[in-house]
């Protein structure tokens, strides 16, 4: 499909149909990222919105959209969650009954969520282990029983509804420099993008993603949509194995640069927003804050706005984001030591190789026979990553053998 032949996409328009069902969220000067940035970074807090997450705009505008007879039918929809209660809070609003499709692995917090934002209007249905599975099961449920299906972002009037969130923002702050956006499916880049292309062309528009679903990435770099044969799910709001068609063309269109970001790093972009901002990001929302360090040179000096795209973070994921975060910023190691057949040695590593600020946090012996210890699994967290070489240093002068188990993915599954 060319894009001449596309529907056209008027986000205008979508906003003054939305305005009396989405908040219009706040658009935050954020002084602690400016000063570190020598920029003005602005967050714009769909955290904020009433489910939580921008996919309502999109959700709503198109469900709103349907005839009365499709209303009466019902739709169905995939999600990994944000879409899910968009399409929920949606149906509850407009009077019309939802089968919602869902990963197994969908956080409960999001579930739940989906649930209430319903209000009875919803059933909730568990399966697959990626959103691209239960897409399958969604699509064969809807063509049986004749329902619309919502999609979470490859729809004109999806898109068009996505797309509200830069009108707003182009509202807010006119003289916007960069925007920094999330990537999962694209609808959210393709409609922000798609209106930013006509009414601020100048404005430079950066891509995010997870980088271990470069589903964006790769179809730039093939020239079309390619199907992943898999994704680290970790960022679960962003996480597809392949791009919509129409959103592909449209980012093509209006990306003037797609960065990929190591899931560690928006760990500590989590626990920063929330430890210094007050701010409950969810792993999606906070892809385009962790995103500045990767274009720190470009943005000096300028008006950066990052859409802070949902909020829905489960509280039971806190220790998983506090560990990925620590072994991405080097500050957490894990370690097999063979401990050496003498007395005293456990002491002898706790007073000689330990530093004045490190930490024992594991600490786990095999026994092997009555006189006999296996190796140990330890690990060792750091104040300040550049302790890690003394700290190694220090094992080989006191003659302990080791094995540095954090990049070693075999180990690493096996014994974390």
């Amino acid at each position: 499909m060319l894009l001449e032949e596309v529907v056209k996409i008027d986000s205008a328009a979508a906003l003054e149909r939305l305005k009396s069902v989405v908040k219009r969220t706040p658009l935050e000067f954020n002084d602690r990222l400016s000063e570190k940035y020598q920029c003005e970074v602005y967050l714009k807090r769909e955290d904020l919105q009433i489910v939580r997450s921008y996919k309502l705009r999109g959700a709503y505008n198109l469900i709103s959209q349907l005839s009365q007879t499709q209303l009466n039918k019902g739709v169905v929809c995939a999600s990994a969650g944000n879409h899910a209660q968009g399409v929920a809070y949606s149906c509850n609003k407009l009077g019309t009954n939802g089968i919602i499709f869902m990963p197994e692995i969908t956080p409960k917090q999001k579930v739940n969520q989906t649930k209430m934002f319903g209000n009875g209007h919803v059933e909730v249905v568990l399966v697959g282990d990626t959103f691209d599975d239960c897409l399958k099961e969604a699509l064969l449920y809807t063509e049986k029983h004749g329902m619309a299906f919502i999609p979470p972002f490859d729809h004109p009037l999806v898109i068009e509804g996505q797309g509200t969130v830069g009108v707003e923002i182009l509202q807010q702050l006119p003289d916007v420099d960069v925007l920094i956006m999330p990537v999962g499916g694209g609808g959210l880049f393709a409609g922000i993008g798609n209106y930013f292309k006509q009414e601020k062309p100048h404005t430079l528009l950066i891509g995010t993603e997870p980088e271990g679903a470069p589903s964006m990435h790769e179809a730039l770099k093939n020239d079309q949509p390619v199907t992943l044969d898999s994704i680290n799910k970790f960022v679960d709001g962003a996480s597809v194995k392949r791009v919509g068609s129409l959103t592909y063309q449209l980012c093509k269109e209006a990306l003037d640069e797609m960065l990929l970001i190591p899931e560690g790093k928006v760990c500590t972009a989590i626990l920063k927003l929330y430890n210094d901002d007050a701010i409950v990001a969810e792993p999606a929302g906070a892809l385009s804050v962790s995103a500045l360090d990767f274009c720190k040179e470009k943005i000096i000096g300028k008006k950066v706005v990052c859409v802070l795209s949902g909020g829905n973070n489960d509280i039971d994921r806190l220790q998983e984001i506090k560990e990925r975060s620590l072994l991405y910023e080097g500050l957490k190691h894990y370690f097999i030591v063979r401990f050496p057949q003498r007395p005293g040695a456990l002491k002898l590593f706790a007073n000689k190789v330990l530093g004045p600020t490190d930490d024992i946090t594991r600490f786990e012996f095999v026994k092997k026979t009555e006189r006999e210890s296996g190796p140990a699994l330890v690990c060792i967290e750091l104040k300040d990553r550049e302790d890690y070489d003394s700290l190694i240093q220090r094992m080989k002068e006191n003659r302990f053998d080791y094995k540095e188990i954090n990049n070693d993915n075999n180990l690493f599954e096996y014994f974390i």
